[in-house]
This record gives structure tokens, sequence and C-alpha cells, in this order.
């Protein structure tokens, strides 16, 4: 049975006015800021095409092990053009580590192919013309728009749609219509920065099974809060990564 703080507060956030959803979604991204000042696109590349690559590789994969395949990778397979005419049985061997790799390898073929015949090689900065090519749907169509070209866009990977909806900044599965409503909710130019900030916190300490409520900032403004540990020195014990002991500081521990 839910105690009568927690049913008050269910209550609040089922009258939450359209206002003051844009003004706690804000202020959660300004925290956010605070507490992943250096959150960034977890995947290495030097240039557009080398982020295209790695993120068609990244789908069903870790980012640390994409990017323990990306340098021989990338060395021998440096332009579109390399990967147009490559070898397919070859191809498939470098990047066999990153699972799936057929298709992968279909889409990395026919990416190059399409980059050399419509293109000159070059990797077009809309997203229009991104979403039409080999290997690229919207969610890496953001990723390359934002982080290669400087276009603002919102990553709905399975971590921001998580969050997006345990915050109840939305309740929309489609990634499409999450992108669109929480766009809504954010100033286009912190779109890309939104991404990367919610991405971090739900890998170090909004965890799918057992989020670390009681050390987390945002604690004051998630409706879901007390769905993981509210204890701090237990919470403490679940975050994660390089922040850990920044993050713990923020929340007093």
């Amino acid at each position: 049975m839910a105690a009568p703080a927690q049913k008050r507060k269910t209550r609040a956030r089922q009258a939450e006015t359209q206002l003051g959803l844009v003004r706690r979604a804000r202020r959660m991204n300004r925290e956010l800021a605070v507490a992943f000042p250096d959150a960034h696109c977890e995947l290495d590349f030097t240039s557009p095409l080398e982020l295209a690559v790695a993120t068609i590789l990244s789908a069903q994969c870790t980012d640390e092990r994409v990017n323990l395949t990306t340098p021989a990778l990338f060395a021998r397979y440096p332009d579109a053009r390399s990967y147009a005419e490559a070898n397919r049985a070859e191809l498939e061997e470098y990047i066999r580590p990153t699972g799936f790799y057929r298709n992968k390898t279909t889409s990395l073929i026919g990416l190059g192919q399409a980059l050399l015949e419509q293109y000159d090689s070059e990797l077009p900065h809309t997203l229009v013309e991104l979403v039409r090519l080999p290997g690229i749907g919207r969610k890496t169509a953001n990723v390359i728009l934002g982080n290669a070209f400087g276009v603002p866009g919102i990553t709905v990977d399975t971590h921001f749609g998580r969050l997006v909806r345990r915050w109840q900044w939305t309740s929309e599965e489609d990634p499409v219509k999450v992108e669109h409503l929480v766009g809504a909710l954010i100033d286009r130019k912190e779109w890309t920065m939104l991404s990367h900030r919610v991405i971090f916190h739900g890998r170090r300490v909004c965890h799918a099974r057992k989020p670390a409520c009681g050390a987390c900032i945002l604690a004051k403004d998630c409706p879901s809060f007390g769905i993981g540990p509210t204890d701090p020195a237990a919470a403490a014990k679940l975050v994660k990564g390089p922040e850990r002991e920044h993050l713990l500081e923020l929340v007093g521990r």
C-alpha cells in the first residue's frame, strides 16, 4: 500500500499541467547538466562517415565493443568507396564481434555505394537525406546530425525512451512520437546534449531493473522515485561510471 506522501505525489503528477511539465523537464535537464558536464557520444569517430559506421555497428552491441572493433575497421575502410567495393567475407570478419554482422555488412556496403553514387562520397547532413541511406534510421540520423554536423537532434535509444517514460515526460512507446513530444518540452538547442545526458544517467544511475533512487540528483522531480533503493548507502553502491564520486558528492554522499 502506498504511503500518504507517495499518494499525494501521484495525485500531483496526475494534475500536472503542460506548463508544469515543461518547467519540470527543463529543471531536470539543468540538473543533468550539472551531473554530467562532459556528457558526449561514447562512440569513437573522427569523421561523419566513421560516426555513421560506428552507429550502425552499435545496434544490439555495446559502445565499448564497437570502439574496440572500429580502429582496425576504419584503417582498412577509410572512405565510402572502400565500403562500396568491399569484399563481403572480409568485411564480415572485421565487424563480426559486434554481432548481426551479415546484416551490418549489407548496410555498410549499401551505404558506401549510395554515397558514391548519389552524394560524391560525402555523407549528407539533413534528416530527410540520411534516413534514405542503407542502415540509417531516424535514431542513427539524429546521432550523426547532432554529433558530426552540429544540428540539434534527439536520440531515442533504449535508455532515453525508458527514462523519459519513467519521468512521465511522455507515455508513448513509439520512438518518433517520443522524439517529437520531448522536443516540445526542451529548447531545440539543448536536444543533442539532452540526449547524451539522459543516456549517461540511464547507464550510470537510473538502471532498468534497480535504479539508484537514493543517490539520484533528480529525486525531487522524479515521479518514479522509490522503485529502486531509497536508502542513500544502498543506492550509492549502484552508481556506476567514471563520474561516480562526482555524482555522489552532488547528493551529499
